[in-house]
């Protein structure tokens, strides 16, 4: 990899999240082969469609935005005011909201045993949508160069504590949970693809061979037992998009291609090609429609520079480990 600063690394995870969401988000739930169907000479546009303006960003950016705003403006993980913003923007009527999310956001439980008590009755809480809001919070405790076991540690720890917010299933923590390390990694300067082995052996002995099997070098998306809006297949969409490419704007493309959830596996697949090949690789034909609106927030809506100005912060914030808030099993 190349010398890019870490600064326009940091906001090319976050804006290459974004962008990735609302490219993505006119071709959710198409079928494969719907990107290249739009625009057969490959370059793709902000095109709009299923009820998104043309570079509108979707829940996925919304959410991280907020992450965003908590840690900064908290100095750290306080996962009641985390919550809290959440549920204020679940109640401002978003245009898109997940149906695991919701339940969870509007249940009226506490923050600390909403999700357990979803996934306690359904049974069912390994969707993507903790991963789809993760680029933020990842920039943030990708935090100083410490000692990579230590900073892996601490990455990996608050990735779950987020996911577990909204999803009961370890499975989500665990996948949100390589995805920091992974834009840790690549923060750096370093391959996330080969550091997949060391993030693996982080990940709970209960859930590692079913993620080692879909991080695989060989892993495709054709091989998925389950639907793109699953955890993953999503993030095993977005590292084959990363291995398989070599541009940030290819890797969108082929994540789009692939169909189903486009806006969050485009969101993923972003964030990592952005920390990879920084802020500069991304088309200004994205980022200067780029849109995030903020339902249950008045009318304020965050375009690229502040944005831009999110990650720098981000990246800049983080000293030491915030305290665990929230107990996991």
């Amino acid at each position: 990899m190349d010398s890019l600063s870490r600064q326009d690394r940091a906001a090319g995870a976050v804006v290459g999240s974004a962008v990735g969401d609302a490219l993505g988000a006119p071709f959710e739930f198409g079928p494969a082969g719907v990107y290249t169907a739009r625009f057969p000479d490959g370059t793709g546009t902000m095109c709009g469609g299923g009820g998104w303006d043309p570079g509108e960003a979707t829940d996925d950016t919304q959410m991280a935005v907020l992450v965003a705003q908590s840690l900064l403006e908290r100095g750290g993980l306080d996962l009641p005011d985390l919550f809290g913003r959440f549920r204020r923007w679940a109640a401002g009527d978003p245009k898109d909201i997940g149906l695991q999310t919701e339940d969870v956001l509007t249940s009226g439980d506490p923050w600390d045993t909403a999700a357990a008590l979803h996934f306690q009755v359904n049974g069912r809480a390994a969707g993507n949508g903790s991963l789809m809001r993760a680029a933020t919070s990842a920039v943030y405790f990708a935090g100083p160069r410490r000692p990579d076991a230590d900073a892996r540690a601490t990455t990996m720890d608050a990735a779950r504590r987020i996911a577990a917010l909204t999803h009961g299933d370890r499975a989500a923590w665990e996948g949100t949970a390589v995805l920091h390390e992974l834009i840790r990694v690549a923060l750096n300067g370093a391959d996330p693809l080969a550091a997949v082995p060391e993030a693996l052996a982080d990940v709970h002995a209960d859930h590692r061979e079913r993620w080692a099997a879909v991080l695989a070098p060989d892993w495709h998306p054709d091989r998925a037992t389950e639907f793109n809006g699953a955890v993953w297949p999503c993030l095993g969409t977005a590292l084959w998009a990363l291995r398989t490419t070599r541009s940030y704007e290819a890797s969108l493309a082929s994540a789009i291609d692939v169909g189903g959830d486009t806006d969050t596996v485009a969101a993923v697949t972003g964030a990592l090609a952005g920390a990879v090949y920084g802020l500069g690789s991304i088309p200004s034909r994205w980022t200067g429609p780029l849109h995030v609106p903020l339902p249950g927030y008045g009318a304020r809506v965050l375009r690229t520079p502040e944005l831009i100005s999110l990650a720098r912060q981000l990246d800049d914030g983080f000293t030491d480990a915030d305290p665990a808030e929230i107990q996991l099993p």
